[in-house]
C-alpha cells in the first residue's frame, strides 16, 4: 500500500504542476514532454493522474484514522 501511495502522490504533483504552468504561462508540461494533447501516451498520464487524485481521496480517511500516519 505504501509503494502505491508513493506513486500516487508523485503522480498527483505532476497533475499540480501541469496544471500550475498552464495557469501562470498556459503550458502543457505533459504534452509538451509526451507529443501532444491527442498523443495516446500524455492521454495515459492524465488519466494515471485523475486516477491517483481518486485513489488519495479514497484512501485519506483511513490515512487521518491511522496512529501512525500516512507513510508509515
Amino acid at each position: 500500500m505504501k509503494g502505491a501511495m508513493i506513486v500516487a502522490f508523485v503522480l498527483v504533483l505532476v497533475g499540480a504542476v501541469n496544471w500550475g504552468l498552464w495557469g501562470l504561462a498556459q503550458f502543457d508540461l505533459v504534452a509538451t514532454l509526451l507529443g501532444g494533447n491527442d498523443s495516446i501516451v500524455s492521454r495515459i498520464v492524465y488519466s494515471l493522474v485523475g486516477l491517483s487524485a481518486v485513489f488519495l481521496i479514497a484512501t485519506c480517511p483511513k490515512l487521518l484514522k491511522s496512529p501512525q500516519g500516512a507513510m508509515a
